[in-house]
């Protein structure tokens, strides 16, 4: 066996890893590379492989980074498949399109300022309508069942905690009578990651192709954020004014209406009960398309959410869903909150991650 490590190595983006084994050549990711300029015109540069060469790949989740040239990888002729966890394609179909349309827009950008100089103009590095064509290569699995790709190749999806769908991927290779287990773990979460249950203990592997981007940091308590978060909300909204949260649009932004939903639980005195109470009295706003669509794909895969909380869910307690939070579901809509002096929470959610 071979791994070629095309990304997100000696850096966090553009994960892409071609392996060849058993006669296969296959891709672990196929992420955009995000960032610095240097990294990012790496995008339309040619893959270091022929696409229509490969046999299959496997995605670990649906962040950008791991993703996001799956459209110019179709784009360039390959047509097998793609094996991802169900939510991760759910997700694809959403993040996918919204990356291409980003890609048109930066693009018109681009030639306006290029038409200026005499430049020739330049195309997109694909569009959405070209992302959603590459949709029909993604074959949901589910997570724990082992999946035989030849009768030499076996894979199997773990839940890695890092996101909705994301996915721990073990490889069992047999080639000259000899099988290795390959371990890539994509991006991995925490213990204590809101809505999502932790990450999948792997009790053995040959080789482990392991993320680390945040393995030196000590990270604070859920409690420990939460409650700081009140404090600084509460303030604002004591003063009239309004609280502005920049969030990514899939994976924080339901994590932060976890929290506000939460708060309630941590402690039981009068100041955080006032504190309270002034956040619930307030409206809560996600300001972003994509976060909003994102939102309902969490909730149609409540079964992945950590197990105390699909109890909670049963009886009714939906952590995203209660009084006050509301989605700006038009531009009008969105553009209104400009005008809006009512304090309140903004959740303004980046249009892709």
């Amino acid at each position: 066996m071979k791994i070629t490590f095309l990304g997100a190595t000696k850096t966090v983006t553009g994960s892409n890893f071609l392996v060849e084994a058993c006669g296969k050549k296959f891709l672990v990711d196929c992420g955009m590379w995000q960032g610095k300029t240097e990294y990012e015109t790496q995008n339309a540069e040619e893959f270091e492989f022929n696409p229509t060469n490969i046999d299959f790949m496997l995605l670990t989740h649906a962040h950008i980074d791991h993703s996001g040239r799956i459209p110019k990888l179709y784009n360039e002729g390959y047509r097998n498949k793609i094996y991802a966890h169900k939510a991760t394609c759910d997700l694809c179909a959403l993040m996918l399109p919204d990356s291409g349309h980003i890609q048109e827009m930066e693009n018109e950008w681009k030639n306006k300022k290029r038409k200026r100089k005499g430049e020739k103009e330049i195309e997109p590095l694909y569009t959405a309508e070209e992302a959603a064509r590459s949709l029909e290569i993604l074959e949901p699995v589910q997570y724990d069942e082992i999946i035989e790709i030849t009768e030499d190749i076996h894979v199997r999806f773990n839940d890695a905690g890092h996101m909705l769908g994301s996915s721990i991927i073990e490889l069992w290779t047999k080639e000259d009578g000899k099988e290795t287990k390959t371990v890539f773990t994509g991006d991995l979460g925490n213990n204590d990651i809101p809505l999502l249950d932790s990450p999948t203990m792997i009790e053995s592997a040959d080789y482990l192709v392991m993320e680390s981007t945040y393995g030196s940091r000590l990270h604070l308590r859920n409690d420990e954020k939460a409650e700081l978060f009140l404090d600084i909300v509460s303030e604002t909204l004591d003063k009239e004014g309004s609280v502005v949260i920049p969030s990514f649009a899939v994976g924080r932004t339901q994590e932060i209406l976890y929290e506000i939903n939460k708060l309630k639980e941590i402690k039981d005195d009068d100041e955080f009960r006032r504190k309270y109470k002034t956040l619930m009295k307030s409206n809560v706003y996600v300001d972003s398309p994509l976060a909003i669509s994102a939102t309902e794909v969490f909730r149609e895969n409540t079964n992945l959410f950590e197990e105390q909380i699909q109890e909670e869910i049963m009886q009714g307690d939906n952590p995203l869903e209660f009084p006050g939070l509301k989605f700006t579901q038009t531009a009008d809509e969105s553009k209104a909150l400009n005008e809006d002096s009512t304090p309140s929470i903004i959740i303004s959610a980046s249009r892709n991650v």
